[in-house]
């Protein structure tokens, strides 16, 4: 089924004008949502506003906004002020400056949206992808929609551009905010923890090999549910927290990580050997050590 556009906007840099249609890049209705139901006779329950001062039920027609400014004290805003603060939504949205895309730390990110050229689009479109994807930056400018002004960046993706989101300075928490003891780092487990990383490295992302578990375990329930089959739950196995030296860990990882080595062809006859270690290409942790690591085991 082909993606239905929800909006067309115009992505302007310099003066050049590209048209271009809008795109949702997430499905929020593939997941999974659950009703509020009577438990006694299985009916939808409708939300109700509750007046904490009166204890009585308030309608939507009874109901204004206001802003706490302090403990219990607020300033009322009619819907016209309200609306009178809004951004004026534009079909456009203004690039302001191009900057390397490493330059935007992912904690940034919001929604995302793809961007396929309209009519009269499609030359500057790939003009602009082609420039982004050469150069390995990202545009960023602004857009109004829905009564907001939001701060967007333009990126290449492999068959065109992506709008993402972004969000503001203030509504990303700064990291020094929590604490992070500082700690020194031996070279011995450093060089451990780089040979685990390239053991499982990839060049690339595939989405696809990682599934949606819990989601699945959900459906599949409901399923049975809608055929009146019980469910049989099953006790979460325990988990207790390990405590165990590092390097052994590491090395422990990689053991169990690494790959068989084919025997060598012209060793064939001779018996066979047990392929190196790759964690032995290291000093070997003292007898002690290794005694608890196995005991723990």
């Amino acid at each position: 089924m082909a993606a239905r556009s929800i909006a067309s906007l115009t992505v302007s840099f310099g003066l050049v004008s590209i048209p271009v249609k809008l795109f949702s890049a997430t499905e929020a209705s593939r997941q999974i949502s659950f009703n509020m139901l009577h438990k006694t006779c299985g009916s939808r329950l409708k939300q109700q506003y509750i007046c904490i001062k009166e204890e009585i039920p308030v309608g939507r027609e009874d109901i204004v906004k206001g802003y706490e400014f302090a403990k219990d004290q607020y300033v009322i805003f009619t819907p016209e002020e309200l609306k009178a603060m809004e951004e004026v939504g534009t079909h456009t949205a203004e690039i302001t400056e191009f900057v390397p895309l490493a330059a935007v730390d992912p904690v940034y990110y919001d929604k995302a949206y793809y961007l396929a050229p309209d009519k009269g689009g499609a030359k500057p479109y790939a003009l602009l992808a082609a420039a982004l994807r050469e150069t390995d930056r990202c545009a960023l400018g602004r857009w109004a929609a829905r009564g907001k002004s939001y701060v967007v960046m333009i990126r290449p993706a492999e068959d065109g551009l992506v709008m993402q989101q972004l969000l503001y300075a203030g509504e990303v928490r700064d990291m020094k905010d929590i604490d992070i003891p500082e700690t020194d780092v031996k070279p011995q487990e450093l060089k451990l923890a780089q040979m685990l990383i390239e053991q499982q490295s990839s060049d690339t992302f595939d989405p696809s090999q990682y599934k949606d578990e819990v989601g699945a375990r959900i459906e599949a329930a409901i399923e049975k549910k809608v055929e009146g089959q019980e469910i049989t739950l099953t006790e979460p196995p325990e988990t207790g927290a390990q405590v165990i030296d590092l390097m052994d860990a590491l090395r422990a990882s990689l053991e169990r990580k690494a790959p068989a080595r084919p025997a060598p062809v012209e060793a064939a006859a001779a018996p066979a050997r047990k392929p190196a270690k790759r964690a032995q290409q290291v000093e070997a942790p003292a007898p002690a050590a290794r005694k608890v690591a196995r005991s723990k085991g």
